[in-house]
């Protein structure tokens, strides 16, 4: 096999949640254009339709499910919709996630735990679930855990955000170990990267600062992560899991500033 070709995947199955815009649909494009059938899953139907159109226009199927991740009746049901659609699954993006920052004395305890849920729970259980059936199906399979460097670099306002993705960012090690060798599990610490969800917050003078704060001097693009999902989840990674990449343009610590909680910015 070529080198480049390593980096196919014809003819496997990904499932994708947050599949109907940013990194998720980053991936789902990454993935159709190298030869992937793709399952996507997302809250709004008209997201996700658009995103089907991308995927076919680059000659590959995407099947839609409209689906809330934090209803576990619903998450539970998408690996067993992929193999009754497409017969197969070889590749769980966790994508879905998030919290804005915000200070921990206005975040309850019900709200830290809500957010650990969504980012950390819903990642566990949807990969709980759909390892055996990469086993079952294929044989093997390989999950992918969008976590941040949010979860490496304390900062004021990322209390539960942060902590989060710390806990996600381990989970893919313990999973790591105990689905080894039939199915990797890796993640991608992202940085700050241009998406709905960063543009509620982004001012222009907000991403001067970043920018300033950034190694690369710049911030992220939805490709920079699709391309590093691309090769934790195709075969040119087989060697590779328990890894938690950085796609974060060199970050050493996070460049959102917020202030402390008596005074200063961290």
């Amino acid at each position: 096999m070529a080198l480049l070709d390593k980096f196919r995947l014809d003819g496997k199955v990904a499932l994708i949640t947050g599949g109907g815009k940013g990194i998720g649909a980053g991936c789902a494009r990454a993935f159709a254009e190298v030869g992937a059938r793709v399952v996507i899953a997302a809250r709004t139907r008209s997201d996700l339709d658009r995103v089907a159109a991308e995927v076919a226009e680059l000659g590959s199927e995407a099947l839609v499910v409209e689906a809330d991740v934090m209803q576990f009746d619903q998450l539970r049901a998408l690996g067993p919709k992929a193999m009754e659609h497409f017969g197969r699954l070889d590749i769980l993006v966790n994508n879905a996630g998030g919290f804005p920052p915000k200070p921990a004395a206005q975040i309850s305890a019900e709200e830290f735990e809500q957010t650990f849920r969504f980012n950390v729970s819903t990642a566990y259980e949807l990969s709980r679930v759909c390892a055996p059936l990469m086993v079952e199906s294929v044989g093997s399979g390989c999950i992918l855990n969008i976590s941040s460097v949010a979860g490496r670099y304390p900062t004021p306002c990322f209390s539960a955000y942060g902590t989060a993705k710390a806990a996600m960012s381990f989970l893919t090690r313990e999973l790591a170990q105990e689905y080894a060798p039939k199915v990797r599990v890796n993640a991608i610490a992202v940085g700050s990267t241009k998406t709905d969800a960063l543009n509620l917050v982004l001012t222009d003078e907000v991403e001067r600062t970043m920018v300033e704060l950034t190694p690369m001097a710049r911030l992220g693009e939805v490709e920079d992560v699709a391309v590093g999902a691309l090769y934790l989840c195709s075969p040119a990674a087989a060697y590779v899991t328990g890894d938690v990449l950085g796609v974060n343009g060199g970050l050493e610590r996070l460049n959102m500033q917020m202030p402390r909680a008596w005074g200063g910015v961290g």
